[in-house]
């Protein structure tokens, strides 16, 4: 995820250098006096290294009047076109309209473009260099990562233990992949609607160990969020115990119960003599290891695991009891644990070590869990890379069931839904909302996910998520939204623990959508008022991938009821008496205009024309200061002419999951190509997805470290 810095020194050096484009004073700088000399410096770069020098250190030359943190009097000037933090930001700003700003002369069309230009010429030129940019550094599995991967090598037959963060449960399996095709009833549950939703078959005795916290602008996946402390460490060690001694650990729950844990005797095998036995051990154990350390195992580490088992035995212990005290070992061990890229194979091994890693980086991405055997005989062949076959190998993925753990981890987290289970409108004012205690809200929070799930199944444009001619409902959701979905006779919730839902035409287009849906508006509200600043903010977090700064500390907050000599004021009126500080206003002019696109919908997400005083909601603004709007259609029509910035948005969100890091400077070339890719096929869900696994980034980037700088936990 892309995360900008919007200093006052970045922000002042952007103006000065599109000012000088605008300056009637210097006729070779404006845009209507620019000579052919002078646009031939603009593509060589020269002239932009000369504006900085002469423009901008009035503000960022003088030490003792230096703006922000930018010194153009250092090296900085000169090393413009290496910065490659600087020229992105600088980028940024420009491409958002955010600079100059409203009060200064305004660049011309054509002269923003080859302004543009130049420096993503100048930024590409910093990075194409840089084999990989930024390295995602070695990283441990997180809780929901750990339950997939367990579940995958045993071949469970259920759970691990219960996910709360799984929100969405599927019932009657509607989740068909393959076919190409959402049901057009589907019946849900909801994991926050009580505890008939914790009710899974799961090995009974195994505890989860705590959720891991998502990083800020980011997903729950993030390397350098996932340490290991010695503690935790030793929560993975009786966590390996518990799940192998469970009751319900048995030949009818383990699909790999006969190869692996069952007595050679008992698989008509009899073991006649010790090397028998040896040699059985050895042969399975290097199969299962195999698979859980997802590369070879070296002959030396085969060893230790197949001794700690032959003692076991020799101790006493049955031949399954042995196998299960291993594979508890197994999955306590850093190597199963992390995902790593060995960085000392040998040439001739270097191109199945970078298949190995690409095959996991591939399969936690899309599946949440560790490669099956398609994908390691693939790596194992060295052929994985294989544009051809990697492609043919995205497409079998997408259409497996296993899919639907990345639609259960990442669109609740991109949308940053879980917000909603703490949103507490107050109750007398919005009785509606807790019919049936907090059933309503956790409706609202299935629409948007189901949107998601059938745009990837259907291979739907991605525009669809913003203006969708479609989306799901219940009854009482229908409800809910009162006069804007109108009575369309929907069946009823279908109980306590499972709700039905239908796929209905949107009709309204002010309704639908992973913006303008109740559970959004409810979440970005507070219990009494809806809160502009803080949709505007999850707005251009999620739709456009540019999350704003905190507010300075000492900002006051607005408070929930006005004071009486503010109660005739609009909610706008009122903001703006509020943020009239030089330090807060540059953010609020990019925020506000989309917090109060969506003003129209109250704080549990119904549609109102007036504030409570009886004052016209006023929902006017413009969009990058390109794009005026008068109501939240328009505002949709804004961002779909702006569709890239939102493939690129969304493109960059899917790759910061992929790759588990932020993203850098190195990575907008990479940007760049998945948008145009995602372009030339209208935008479809797979293509995007496609793209994201087959750019720079995703193919080149190891999970670079030395298994032996890893504590190898001794079984």
């Amino acid at each position: 995820m892309i995360r900008r810095t919007r200093c006052t020194s970045l922000a002042f050096a952007a103006t000065l250098l599109i000012s000088n484009f605008c300056t009637a004073s210097d006729p070779e700088l404006s845009e209507a006096g620019l000579s052919e000399a002078g646009r031939s410096e603009i593509a060589s770069g020269g002239l932009v290294q000369r504006v900085l020098h002469q423009r901008c250190l009035q503000c960022h030359g003088d030490q003792d009047t230096i703006e922000g943190d930018v010194n153009l009097t250092q090296p900085t000037l000169q090393d413009l076109p290496q910065n490659v933090e600087l020229l992105r930001d600088l980028v940024g700003v420009i491409d958002r309209n955010e600079m100059p700003p409203e009060d200064e002369p305004q660049l011309e069309k054509s002269t923003r473009s080859q302004l543009l230009a130049e420096l993503r010429k100048m930024l590409h030129a910093a990075t194409s260099g840089r084999s990989q940019g930024k390295t995602t550094p070695i990283r441990r599995m997180n809780r929901f990562q750990y339950n997939n991967a367990v579940i995958d090598l045993f071949d469970l037959r259920c759970i691990v233990f219960t996910l709360p963060e799984r929100t969405m449960r599927e019932h009657q399996g509607y989740f068909k992949p393959a076919s190409g095709e959402m049901a057009k009833t589907v019946s849900v549950g909801n994991r926050a609607l009580g505890k008939s939703q914790m009710i899974e078959n799961r090995l009974s005795g195994v505890a989860a160990f705590p959720q891991d916290l998502r990083a800020e602008h980011g997903f729950d996946n993030r390397a350098d969020h996932l340490s290991l402390s010695p503690l935790l460490m030793e929560s993975f060690l009786k966590l390996g115990e518990s799940i192998t001694q469970s009751p319900d650990f048995t030949e009818r729950n383990v699909g790999i119960w006969s190869e692996f844990f069952a007595s050679p005797v008992a698989n008509a095998k009899p073991v006649k003599a010790p090397g028998d036995l040896v040699t059985e051990v050895t042969s399975r154990l290097r199969s299962f290891l195999k698979r859980a350390f997802r590369r070879p195992v070296p002959e030396e580490l085969l060893q230790r695991y197949t001794s700690f088992t032959l003692k076991q035995i020799e101790s006493g212990a049955s031949f399954t009891e042995a196998m299960k005290t291993v594979a508890a070992a197994t999955i306590s061990s850093p190597r199963f644990l992390y995902l790593y890229e060995t960085s000392h194979e040998t040439q001739s091994h270097e191109t199945q070590s970078h298949d190995f890693a690409l095959a996991s980086r591939l399969s936690f991405f899309l599946w949440g869990s560790i490669p099956d055997q398609t994908l390691f005989d693939l790596a194992e062949n060295g052929t994985l890379r294989d544009p051809v076959v990697l492609e043919k190998q995205i497409q079998r993925m997408l259409q497996d069931r296993k899919i639907k753990r990345f639609c259960d981890s990442f669109p609740i987290q991109w949308l940053q839904l879980d917000r909603l289970v703490s949103s507490v409108p107050d109750q007398e004012r919005f009785p509606q909302f807790y019919f049936l205690k907090y059933r309503v809200s956790m409706h609202m929070m299935l629409e948007p996910l189901l949107l998601f799930e059938t745009v990837l199944i259907e291979n739907q444009p991605i525009t669809q998520l913003i203006d969708p001619d479609f989306t799901y409902r219940s009854k009482l959701l229908d409800k809910a939204y009162g006069e804007l979905a109108g009575d369309r006779g929907l069946r009823g919730g279908g109980g306590v623990g499972v709700l039905n839902f239908e796929r209905v035409p949107v009709t309204d287009r002010r309704t639908g959508g992973i913006i303008t849906n109740a559970a959004v508006m409810t979440m970005t509200s507070g219990p009494e008022r809806t809160q502009p600043i803080t949709r505007g903010a999850w707005v251009a977090t999620v739709v456009f991938n540019d999350p704003p700064d905190p507010p300075p500390a000492d900002v006051p907050t607005l408070e929930e009821k006005p004071p009486e000599a503010e109660q005739q004021l609009t909610l706008r009126e009122r903001l703006a008496l509020h943020r009239e500080r030089n330090d807060c206003r540059g953010c609020h002019e990019q925020i506000d205009p989309l917090g109060f696109a969506l003003e129209n919908f109250d704080p549990i997400g119904r549609w109102r024309d007036q504030y409570a005083n009886g004052r016209n909601v006023d929902s006017e603004g413009t969009l990058f200061r390109q794009h005026d709007f008068i109501n939240v259609v328009e505002f949709k029509n804004s961002i779909l002419a702006e569709k890239d910035r939102f493939t690129r948005a969304l493109g960059g969100h899917l790759l910061s999951f992929a790759l588990a890091r932020e993203l850098g400077p190195s990575d907008e070339i990479a940007l760049d190509e998945i948008v145009s890719v995602t372009r030339e096929d209208n935008e479809r869900m797979k293509t995007l997805l496609m793209a994201v696994i087959m750019s720079r980034p995703f193919l080149d980037q190891p999970h670079v470290s030395d298994p032996s700088t890893i504590t190898q936990v001794n079984p």
